[in-house]
């Protein structure tokens, strides 16, 4: 019987095949086995991961992501997907945001920023989770959610018009970079928005 879960490198981080015929449960935990043994191999690293070998509704993707990153100890920054109209855009995307994050003073919020809730930073931030709805992100920076926005997210809090907004889903209440707001492009398992 083949590995149901194979773990490789790429550029970005790893690629993780999956067993396209097991039933989801049976394929999460042989997820977290497989991250648990590894989980000296990533010497909790951030990364960002790709899913290959079958499809996930978004409930499994947060499921499996919140799992390998438990049983890893690992930092999940995105979930990147290959092979879509838009790849050269989340290519494109992805290393900026892989620059911005690799800079000293970038740091990470660990969860979902919930109705009220406000995170603001002065330097650029990745949110590991969803922005709710009534929930604000204000950065300097750049700002990457690796979840969904629903709220509210601010780039380039400073007036930097060069800031980025990235996120796995946008459905945001308003976005804005620098001083001007904007409308997100939606298209492919990433949403994004920046200013040309």
């Amino acid at each position: 019987m083949k590995d149901p879960v194979l773990i490789k490198s790429n550029k970005y981080g790893i690629t993780i095949y999956f067993d396209s015929d097991m039933p989801f449960d049976e394929l999460l935990e042989e997820t977290q086995k497989k991250f648990e043994s590894s989980a000296h191999f990533f010497h909790h690293a951030d990364m960002a991961i790709e899913y290959e070998g079958r499809a996930f509704t978004e409930e499994e993707e947060r499921r499996m992501t919140d799992v390998i990153q438990d049983a890893a100890d690992i930092q999940i920054r995105c979930i990147i997907e290959r092979n879509t109209d838009n790849e050269q855009i989340h290519k494109r995307m992805l290393d900026e945001s892989l620059k911005m994050i690799h800079e000293r003073d970038g740091q990470f919020y660990k969860g979902t920023l919930r109705g009220r809730q406000i995170l603001e930073s002065e330097t650029s931030i990745v949110v590991i989770g969803d922005v709710d709805a009534g929930a604000t992100v204000a950065s300097k920076g750049n700002v990457v959610v690796t979840g969904t926005i629903y709220g509210t997210v601010i780039a380039g809090a400073s007036g930097r018009n060069d800031a980025i907004i990235a996120a796995l889903h946008m459905q945001p209440k308003k976005l804005r970079i620098g001083n001007i707001e904007v409308k997100p492009v939606i298209g492919g398992s990433y949403s994004w928005a920046k200013l040309s």
